[in-house]
C-alpha cells in the first residue's frame, strides 16, 4: 500500500523531471555558452568535457540584456499586453460563466459545448480567420459601413488592438471554464442570506459571489496571462512589425540571428518572470488555509 502511494506521487514529480526541469537545465547551460558558427551553434558542449564546460560557461549573454534595451522593451511590452488581455478577458468571460452558471440544467451540456466548440478548429486556421475579418477590405470594417457607423474602412490589423482581440479570442474559454466551476458550486442559498439581511443583488453579487469565486478568477487569470505574455503567433499574424512582444523576439533570435545563447537568455528570465508570481501566490493560499485551519 505504502509503495503504491510512493509510486503515484513519483509520477507528477518524474514528470517534471523529465518534461520541465531537465530541458530547463539545458536551455540554462545554453544561455551561459558562447555563440559559435558550428553545429551546434553555441560553445562549449558536453563533447568539450566537463572541466572545459565549467570553465567556460559566463553570465555575458544576461548582462547583454540588461544593456539593450530592446529587450526589457519587449518584456515590458509584452507583461502591459498580457496584463491588459487578461483583463478583457476576465470581463469577457465573467458574464459567460455566470450565465452558464445560471442556466437550466438541460442547457448546460450545450453551453458548455459551445464554449469548448472552437477547440476543434486549428489554433492557426482561426488565426488567419481574424486576419480575414479585421484586415481593411474584411467583414467587420464592411459590416461597420453597411450600418453606416463608419465611412471609410478602419486600420485594425496589424495594430496592438487586433493583437487585443486575437487574445481574447484564443484565450477565453481557458476564463470561462475555471470560473464555470467555481460558480457551479457555489451555495446559492448564501445569496438569498444576504438578500434577507438586507443587501440587494448587486450587493450579494459584489459582497459575497465574486468573493466566492476568486479561485476561479485567479485560476483562469493565470492561464490567460501566463500563455499570452509569450504569445508569438497572435502578434506575428494579428499584430505585425508594429508590436513588440517577447515571443518575437525570441523567436528572431533563434531562428533569424541564431543567437542561441541569447535566445535561451531571454527564456530562462521569461521562465523566471512566469514561476516567481506563481509561487509566490502558491505560498500565500497555503498560509490562508493553514490559518484557515
Amino acid at each position: 500500500m505504502r509503495l503504491s502511494r510512493v509510486a503515484l506521487i513519483l509520477v507528477p514529480y518524474l514528470w517534471l523531471l523529465v518534461l520541465f526541469f531537465a530541458p530547463f537545465l539545458i536551455v540554462l547551460k545554453i544561455s551561459l555558452s558562447d555563440a559559435a558558427l558550428a553545429i551546434p551553434p553555441y560553445t562549449p558542449t558536453f563533447k568539450d568535457g566537463i572541466a572545459a564546460l565549467i570553465s567556460e560557461l559566463d553570465f555575458e549573454n544576461f548582462i547583454f540584456l540588461t544593456e539593450d534595451d530592446l529587450y526589457w522593451k519587449a518584456y515590458l511590452s509584452s507583461f502591459r499586453i498580457a496584463l491588459v488581455s487578461t483583463l478583457l478577458t476576465l470581463l469577457v468571460g465573467y458574464p459567460i460563466a455566470y450565465g452558464m452558471a445560471k442556466a437550466p440544467d438541460e442547457w448546460r451540456a450545450t453551453l458548455m459545448m459551445l464554449v469548448i466548440l472552437p477547440f476543434w478548429t486549428s489554433f492557426l486556421i482561426r488565426v488567419y480567420a481574424w486576419m480575414g475579418i479585421l484586415s481593411n477590405e474584411g467583414l467587420l470594417n464592411q459590416l461597420l459601413i453597411w450600418l453606416g457607423l463608419i465611412s471609410e474602412p478602419l486600420t485594425i490589423l496589424n495594430t496592438t488592438a487586433a493583437v487585443y482581440i486575437g487574445i481574447v479570442y484564443t484565450y477565453l474559454p481557458f476564463m470561462i471554464l475555471p470560473i464555470y466551476a467555481a460558480l457551479d458550486r457555489l451555495d446559492t442559498s448564501l445569496n438569498e442570506a444576504a438578500e434577507d439581511l438586507g443587501c440587494t443583488r448587486t450587493q450579494a453579487f459584489w459582497l459575497v459571489t465574486i468573493p466566492l469565486s476568486k479561485n476561479g478568477i485567479v485560476a483562469g487569470s493565470f492561464l490567460v496571462f501566463i500563455p499570452a505574455l509569450g504569445e508569438f503567433v497572435i502578434p506575428s499574424l494579428l499584430g505585425g512589425s508594429g508590436t513588440l512582444m517577447i515571443g518575437k523576439v525570441l523567436w528572431e533570435e533563434f531562428f533569424n540571428n541564431r543567437d542561441w545563447p541569447v535566445a535561451s537568455a531571454v527564456a530562462v528570465i521569461l521562465l523566471l518572470i512566469l514561476i516567481i508570481p506563481i509561487v509566490l501566490f502558491q505560498r500565500n493560499q497555503q498560509k490562508q488555509q493553514e490559518a484557515e485551519e
